[in-house]
């Protein structure tokens, strides 16, 4: 179940987001902006927004060594911890990097607060992208990574921070948002569950991220997730350059029967799924006479630190990105996903019931997460909508 932030509801309830599932319901697709669009200089407030005396405003230089080993060591110490305080999100500085140097990011939009002494207290982003909502297309932000160290947090430093945030959007003439966030808030766009494929279940039945069944034994839990050593689809290879213009089409055209999702140029596209060693791998089928991508899967690395095992103190998750099957069945593909992340030493592989998704999980034995992750929009009011319309992954 969800956790419900009631401190945060009462900041949320003086922002433009719908307050109730009722008030979004009454909407009819496409929605509406909730505050009217304004002009950029003469009605978005210039200056930054006054901190707390003894903090000061930091735009994180992504490019530096030491400001990229800063937030990620405020991250890897601070971030998204499961209900259970087990495991923490650990973003690799490589991660970081490519999520937030998309094409026309916004060194601004690398927020921190800093305390006068240039301890790193606090941090978000935001990254540009094409967001298509029940056909409307929107330049919209996606606001990611709100982070305030634990020892800062009874300072109100995040709301401060999302306010600031939305205002160096602003005034860059955008006024909407999407988010994700693991507990509920006013009020989500979509509730969509994450499933899990058991990798490596010895590992994960140690950490305590998975039990054993009743009934079933180790061994014959090893033996119920083991997967074969190479990859069954023919003709599935690594993503290349050259591939990119075809598959970024086929994305696209795939994606358009979805009611939220991102637009992708090829220059969008390039950067989101060129292999890059342990942040993302994607893989294709080619037509060997016509040359077009015809089948696509991509994955991401986003390992968890272990905090309460003697023995291990990494979990290697994979998490599903975008996948698009047109000559090979869907279960095939993900099956060679599964076998591609598990040759890689991935522990677990982690999807949301989004896309397609649904059609594969049981024939493959995903289970499911015992929490949902909501899809949220800032200053549109929308129609919900069911998690198998949802087209859209965010890190």
């Amino acid at each position: 179940m969800e956790k419900e932030d009631k401190s945060a509801h009462k900041f949320w309830s003086t922002q433009p987001v719908p307050k109730t599932r009722k008030e979004a319901e009454e909407v009819t697709a496409p929605g509406h902006a909730i505050d009217p669009e304004k002009d950029p200089i003469k009605d978005v407030k210039q200056e930054p927004y006054t901190l707390p005396s003894g903090y000061e405003w930091y735009n994180a230089n992504i490019d530096d060594p030491n400001d990229l080993q800063e937030v990620y060591q405020l991250l890897r110490d601070h971030y998204v911890e499961d209900d259970d305080n087990m495991f923490r999100f650990d973003y690799s500085p490589h991660f970081l990097r490519w999520a937030l140097k998309p094409p026309g990011w916004r060194s601004e939009w690398h927020l921190c607060v800093r305390k006068a002494n240039k301890v790193l207290v606090g941090f978000i982003t935001a990254i540009p992208a094409t967001i298509l909502l029940y056909d409307k297309e929107h330049k919209m932000v996606e606001i990611n990574f709100l982070c305030v160290h634990r020892n800062w947090r009874t300072n109100r430093l995040a709301p401060v921070l999302i306010k600031e945030i939305t205002r160096r959007a602003n005034v860059n003439g955008i006024f909407q948002a999407v988010y994700t966030a693991g507990i509920s808030l006013p009020t989500p766009v979509a509730s969509c569950q994450y499933w899990h494929r058991s990798l490596n279940p010895k590992k994960l039945i140690d950490v305590g991220f998975s039990q054993l069944k009743p009934r079933m034994t180790l061994q014959r839990t090893i033996k119920l997730y083991a997967l074969p050593a190479n990859t069954h689809t023919p003709g599935l290879r690594q993503l290349t350059k050259g591939d990119c213009p075809s598959a970024c089409k086929l994305l696209n055209n795939y994606l358009s029967k979805f009611k939220l999702r991102m637009f992708f140029s090829e220059e969008d596209f390039e950067h989101w799924f060129t292999p890059v060693k342990e942040v993302i791998e994607t893989y294709v089928v080619v037509n060997p006479q016509t040359k077009e991508v015809t089948d696509l899967i991509s994955f991401y690395s986003l390992p968890s630190s272990i905090l309460k095992s003697p023995k291990h103190t990494k979990l290697n998750a994979a998490y599903s990105w975008y996948n698009v099957s047109t000559t090979h069945s869907l279960t095939e593909l993900m099956k060679d996903s599964l076998i591609l992340a598990k040759n890689e030493g991935f522990d677990v592989f982690n999807c949301l019931a989004i896309h397609d998704n649904q059609s594969f999980l049981k024939d493959l034995k995903f289970g499911a997460g015992d929490g949902n992750l909501q899809f949220y929009l800032y200053n549109w009011l929308a129609p919900p909508m069911e998690p198998n319309q949802v087209g859209l992954v965010l890190l």
